[in-house]
């Protein structure tokens, strides 16, 4: 007898063999037809696999997340299967799964188009209208050959060659046409009709400009049509708030070809940059952190102490002058270790925390670029902390809250939180690492927030937490870091005093809050839809008069705030007042001003905030306070 035990710890037996979709059905018809796989002993199987001796099993369902990435995997599958029906010479490569959906990469003697998108689209729901079963069978390796050599597919015997080591593999047969895959995979067509086939794009073999390029099918698929018409909508706001758009639409910058990957912001967008700039300015001075600026370009022998010259060359951008090898830095921290050792340290100094806004440069490949969210230079709010090891903790502590307060101002308040520990390879003693991740775990149960351990995936050089913003979308950033280095002061010999007059080496945390400053702009164009806070705001106020007979009093208005230090537009010009209206209210102004012959007369101004709510009448002295206090509470 076979003893299969749930999650539940129940049991039920069989004579013999058994497959997970027979379990399902031994439970409930209603269970059977929405199984789509199975986990027998932790381990992901097909529903069609047989389970041989006592296990435990967990019947995978569109409800689970594994079971949506097995939908999504299948759909890729069946846009193999409706590619090739309808261009019969096209040559499959790999079509895995990623965040919210899939691709396809394809071979084929012409560009698809977008009438082809749709057209593959709909053959893809004829064929799930079919209702087919997907036949699984472990194949012999030379038969696996045999089959592909047949087909013409190309691409499959060379990823066949790059597993030497698999001597059978799963082929999957949708109808007449067969895909490779590990599995698992839907037992049946009908679990794939909430899908959409989303863009076209281009792609390289192996991911490497070097080789062909092939034309890559991105499509998202999901467990219904309710879930999948959520996805759509979030998707369609997601293209209005896209920050390229946006930063077009509200003049803020603009990317040239005669500098790929480097930003040319406009006046409006300098301003934001400005405010996000000066106040993380303020949180270094609030924090303890000292200011510093390092140089942008460094010689190679830096680069070869840090290890960057030898795994990180391709990145980097170099020059020469005079026989010797320089490099524009890829990061700020060699830069803040020759501070630190630039004069004599002792204990009593530590800890020792450095910030800066440096700018670096990496050889970022041109198709990895994205508007200013992926750029080759870019501007961090860099910190190093140089500390003894017991200071860590103190210093993760604080580190925490300063991050928590800096988002939220930023109208940022869902953080999720994780600590990377100890990889297989890494410098310093188990010691060390023990006091280390102690530390960053305490941190983060003191700071009172829940978070995730993820095994192995720290530095070599120390554990690092990560602290990633969910955004107005529900779309998660990696933003922040706090990463233990034991390595580098050693490396670049930066030591200091110890107590007993002795040398050793400082631990030195890198962090950073909002990272590239680029990147962290964009996020906050998209999370607010180009509708900036007011402290934010590239512009506060527009003053806006309604005939030529308030000019001089708009004009008095203007200059009255802008002596306070607010950011102001002066409309002067001779267009209808709800012309003007519209078009500071599409540049998404957090208020505009009116001033008729009432408001002259009175000595005031008429106050319209976003959103078309009229405040109504009021001083110019009292609209400044509005607005300073706007501006001071991060609202």
């Amino acid at each position: 007898m076979i003893h299969i035990t749930l999650p539940d710890n129940s049991q039920r037996e069989f004579a013999g063999p058994v497959s997970v979709a027979e379990v399902a059905q031994s439970i409930g018809p209603g269970l059977a037809k929405m199984t789509v796989a199975g986990k027998v002993d932790g381990r992901l199987v097909d529903a069609s696999d047989l389970i041989s001796s006592d296990a435990r099993l967990q019947l995978i369902t569109p409800k689970d997340e594994e079971g949506l990435e097995i939908i999504r995997h299948s759909t890729a599958h069946l846009v193999g299967h409706a590619v090739k029906q309808l261009y019969p010479t096209a040559k499959m490569v790999i079509g895995p799964v990623i965040e919210e959906g899939f691709y396809y990469d394809i071979s084929y003697e012409r560009p698809f188009t977008p009438e082809d998108l749709a057209a593959i689209e709909a053959r893809m729901r004829e064929l799930i209208a079919q209702d087919y079963e997907v036949i699984k069978k472990m194949t012999p390796r030379e038969e696996v050959i045999e089959v592909f050599k047949a087909r013409g597919e190309d691409y499959k015997l060379r990823l066949i060659e790059g597993m030497p080591d698999e001597q059978a593999m799963g082929l999957y047969y949708h109808q007449e046409y067969v895909d490779m895959c590990r599995g698992p995979h839907v037992p049946n067509t009908r679990f794939l009709k909430a899908f959409k086939l989303t863009k076209l794009a281009g792609a390289y073999w192996r991911g490497d400009a070097k080789n062909e390029q092939l034309q890559r099918i991105y499509g998202t698929a999901w467990a219904d049509k309710k879930q999948l018409d959520a996805y759509i909508t979030r998707i369609e706001e997601a293209e209005k708030r896209d920050h390229r758009k946006l930063g077009k639409e509200l003049d803020l910058f603009h990317i040239d070809e005669t500098a790929p990957g480097v930003i040319f912001w406009h006046p409006k967008g300098w301003a934001i940059w400005q405010a996000v700039e000066q106040y993380m300015r303020g949180i270094y001075r609030d924090t303890g952190y000292q200011e510093v600026k390092g140089p942008q370009i460094l010689d190679r022998s830096l680069w070869e102490k840090t290890g960057h010259w030898q795994n990180y060359r391709d990145n980097m951008f170099t020059t020469e002058s005079e026989k010797r090898q320089y490099a524009l830095k890829p990061m700020n921290c060699p830069g803040h270790v020759l501070i630190f050792k630039s004069d004599l340290r002792s204990y009593r100094d530590l800890p020792i925390r450095y910030g800066e806004f440096g700018q670096c440069h990496r050889n970022e490949p041109s198709g990895a670029l994205h508007g200013i969210m992926r750029v080759r230079g870019f501007t961090q709010d860099d910190g190093h902390v140089f500390c003894l090891e017991d200071q860590i903790l103190d210093e993760c502590v604080a580190y925490t809250a300063q991050l928590q307060k800096v988002y939220a101002d930023f109208g940022f308040t869902d953080i999720l939180y994780k600590v990377a520990t100890r990889p297989e390879h890494r410098v310093g003693s188990d010691e060390l690492w023990d006091k280390a991740e102690h530390a960053v775990i305490e941190a983060l149960r003191r700071s009172g927030v829940e978070f995730e351990i993820s095994p192995g995936d720290g530095a070599f050089y120390g554990p690092k937490i990560e602290y990633t913003l969910r955004d107005a979308l529900g779309r998660h950033w990696q933003c922040g870091t706090m990463q233990v280095d034991f390595n580098t002061a050693e490396r670049l010999d930066a030591d200091y005093v110890t107590e007993s007059s002795g040398r050793a080496y400082p631990v030195m945390l890198h962090r950073a809050i909002v990272g590239s400053l680029e990147r962290f702009i964009g996020m906050l164009i998209e999370h607010h839809a180009g509708a900036m806070p007011s402290w934010l705001a590239p512009v506060h106020v527009a003053v806006v008069n309604i005939s030529e007979a308030q000019a001089d009093y708009a004009r008095e208005v203007a200059k009255t705030l802008q002596n306070q230090g607010f950011r102001v537009v002066l409309d002067l010009q001779n267009d209808t007042m709800k012309y003007k209206i519209r078009q500071h209210s599409l540049q998404k102004l957090p208020y505009i001003v009116v001033v008729g012959d009432k408001e002259k007369e009175a000595g005031a101004v008429a106050v319209r905030a976003r959103g078309n709510k009229d405040l109504g009448a009021m001083s110019v002295q009292a609209f400044a306070e509005l607005l300073a206090s706007d501006i001071q509470r991060k609202r």
